[in-house]
């Protein structure tokens, strides 16, 4: 796991603790494997095997004994040196946005004397984490070495949040399963002056009551084709830096250049790879890669040269039904002769919930622990740079409760197809207006639904719903449950009542909060992304390949920025995502794609996951034999296991909400058996975070 971690200190207070040469006492603290980027007094690391290109520092010309001015970006980042330090100039002059307008996916942190500042990205999948410590504030961009350094507490309230409602922001608040240490939300920035801190948001909020202008559908679709091509290049391009703009060798963790990378023993195939497992979102940027270069595959500064083509992966799940034509469109478009096509055989060891008991302690549980090892055989068959279509439904598709935005501005027209697609969905013996009738006053209501009343009435249900989980067999159901300010989250119904009660108080309070209130379908979308982003970064550190770097260009900056300008009326077409993406295509030259292509693919993976469910349920059951939720409060085993019995039958049950239990009794388990901390150092903490006892009296867990 690579992260970056530093801090901001009161100056006349720190000088016993600090950096590796600071003055005082002589004690000192870094982190574990780490290089220093700058010292003294806000020192600044980078943790774990980062590649030379990918950490890059500015530092701007100041008078002789005037404070530090720089800038240290870390990531897949492609801007020039020279816009570096334009936008390390702008954000001298304050401005933040600025510093995430460029290509890629990365982390920036300015330093202005003793004013620091360190952006967020929009989608959440490269977050920021901060905690008070020293008198002064450590931030990183990983929560387990903050929660080491405070010797944090579990937060059961914020699991207890986590399950009961993982899209509603209001329940999570800036909070993580760590007690003391925050979340600077997505799209804003954290800023520390000499230990004190502010959290700032630095991209537009749409308004309640003012309509956002309306783009051209066309021009909207351009803007998202440059983004994505914009996203694709900047992997494919060689480093850009100049003379001296590298930080000192980190000495006992190196960067992996190509030739590292070769030697590496057990490493992935050098050069670009992505998937083609039927989706349209990695089909999409596999073949724009492949198109970009002069000759056919050919990247510059990674693999064996000119030439080279791009390696295309399908994950061939053999013991899923109906695959065939995924595989057969995966294969027409591998005929391209830009890509090399890899079909990767997988069975019952590649299922969900395969191979359990190994796997590495994330930063935080999420839904994709239990499909690790499914990813992990996929991705270890890819290239060293390898692109996939992870976030593209989320970034483009439309959320249902865009529809109620749409009656706010009194669009109804819009709402004929997407409707009517439900009622087809709902199969011939639907009645022909009752699925119609439904969506559209469940969308009337909620566009008459101010926020804080949505919030309240979405907490006096939540204690509820272990006992009244709604229906979600059909999209039209699914559909009316998300039609909501807030809604519980398919593992609600396994939790407790007192759990739910909890979360239940802290919807409560975000109810009566002041808060930049958004359009419900843009705040719901928003969370949306959130969710799946966090969850995207998890599945990034518990299916790691080393040498190996994945890239979610539908998770960048200017391509979230992109999305969010294509109007509301276009998204909530069925179809939609697919339609933009063969645009996308389209405008890059490329028209020749096989029938069916942009067909759903979901089913393929639900299939999936109940075959891995019912293989795997002794081990599951052995699980939740003794669960550390049950000792938490927050389940009561033999409902648990009841439940997994049942789902392995074939009852209709939320196979989402019981890998959201899965998997954070795995993390716990991880969590509270792990050996060691972040730190070294004559000033490192004594203990590592959740060495034991946990949580209140009333609920221990024991390691």
């Amino acid at each position: 796991m690579r992260w970056l971690v530093g801090w901001s200190s009161i100056a006349a207070s720190f000088g016993t603790v600090g950096a590796v040469g600071s003055q005082g006492e002589g004690r000192t603290i870094q982190p574990v494997g780490s290089q220093l980027l700058w010292g003294d007094p806000d020192p600044l690391w980078a943790v774990g095997d980062w590649r030379p290109d990918e950490v890059r520092v500015v530092t701007a010309a100041t008078p002789k004994g005037a404070p530090a001015i720089r800038l240290a970006v870390l990531g897949c980042c492609g801007a020039t040196d020279e816009q570096l330090r334009i936008g390390l100039l702008a954000a001298r002059g304050g401005a933040l946005r600025h510093l995430t307008a460029w290509p890629g996916s990365y982390t920036a942190v300015v330093q202005i004397g003793r004013r620091v500042t360190v952006a967020g990205d929009l989608a959440g999948a490269r977050p920021v984490f901060h905690t008070p410590w020293a008198n002064g504030t450590a931030y990183a961009t990983a929560a387990l070495p903050l929660a080491d350094l405070i010797e944090a507490q579990l937060d059961i309230g914020h699991l207890a949040a986590l399950l009961a409602c993982p899209e509603s922001p209001e329940a999570l608040g800036d909070g993580t399963p760590y007690e003391g240490v925050k979340r600077v939300p997505p799209g804003h920035a954290l800023i520390l002056r000499e230990g004190s801190r502010e959290v700032t948001g630095y991209e537009a909020v749409a308004s309640l009551a003012v309509a956002a202008p309306q783009t051209d559908p066309v021009s909207a679709v351009e803007g998202v084709r440059d983004a994505l091509v914009e996203a694709v290049r900047a992997r494919l391009t060689a480093p850009r830096h100049a003379p001296g703009t590298l930080p000192p060798d980190p000495g006992p963790v190196p960067g992996m250049g190509p030739a590292d990378r070769r030697a590496a023993r057990g490493a992935p195939v050098p050069g670009i790879g992505a998937d083609l497992s039927g989706g349209s979102a990695s089909a999409t940027l596999a073949l724009l890669a492949a198109g970009l270069p002069g000759l056919p595959g050919t990247v510059l500064g990674h693999g064996t040269g000119a030439g080279e083509r791009l390696l295309a992966v399908t994950f061939n799940d053999l013991s899923a039904q109906g695959h065939e034509g995924e595989l057969e469109r995966a294969r027409a478009i591998a005929a391209n002769p830009r890509l090399h096509h890899v079909v990767v055989a997988a069975g019952e060891e590649a299922l969900p919930y395969a191979a359990l008991e190994s796997g590495p302690l994330t930063d935080e549980p999420a839904p994709s622990l239990v499909v690790a090892e499914r990813h992990r055989r996929r991705l270890a068959a890819g290239s060293a740079d390898h692109f996939v279509g992870h976030g593209a439904r989320q970034v483009l598709d439309a959320h249902p409760a865009r529809l109620a935005d749409l009656l706010m501005d009194r669009r109804r027209r819009h709402l004929l197809r997407p409707v009517a697609a439900l009622a087809r969905a709902e199969g011939p013996f639907a009645h022909s207006l009752s699925v119609p009738l439904s969506v559209y006053r469940a969308a009337r209501r909620l566009a008459r639904t101010s926020y804080r009343t949505g919030l309240e009435e979405a907490a006096g249900l939540l204690p509820d719903a272990n006992r009244f989980a709604p229906d979600l067999d059909t999209p039209a159901d699914a559909s009316l449950a998300a039609l909501a300010w807030s809604r519980p989250g398919p593992a609600a119904r396994w939790l407790t009542g007192e759990a739910l009660a909890e979360v239940s108080v802290r919807l409560q309070g975000a109810a009566i909060r002041p808060a930049s209130v958004q359009r419900p379908g843009e705040a719901r979308a928003r969370a949306a992304l959130a969710r799946h982003a966090a969850d995207q970064r998890i599945l990034e550190q518990a299916a790691e390949v080393r040498s190996q770097r994945l890239h979610a260009p539908f998770l960048d900056n200017q391509v979230v920025r992109a999305a969010r300008a294509l109007p509301e009326s276009l998204r909530v077409q069925p179809g939609a995502r697919a339609a933009i993406l063969r645009r996308v295509l389209a405008g890059a030259g490329i028209h020749d794609l096989p029938p069916g292509w942009g067909a759903p693919s979901q089913a393929t993976a639900n299939a999936a996951g109940r075959i891995g469910l019912r293989t795997a349920l002794p081990e599951l059951i052995a699980l939740f034999d003794a669960p550390l939720l049950a000792d938490a409060g927050l389940i009561e085993a033999r409902v648990v296991r009841k439940a997994l019995r049942a789902a392995s039958e074939g009852e209709p049950l939320p196979l989402d909400g019981l890998a959201d239990l899965v998997s954070t009794e795995l993390w716990l388990r991880r969590l509270v058996t792990r050996r060691g901390t972040c730190w070294t150092g004559t000033a490192a903490p004594r203990r590592r975070a959740v060495a034991g006892g946990v949580v209140p009296a009333h609920r221990t867990l024991q390691p």
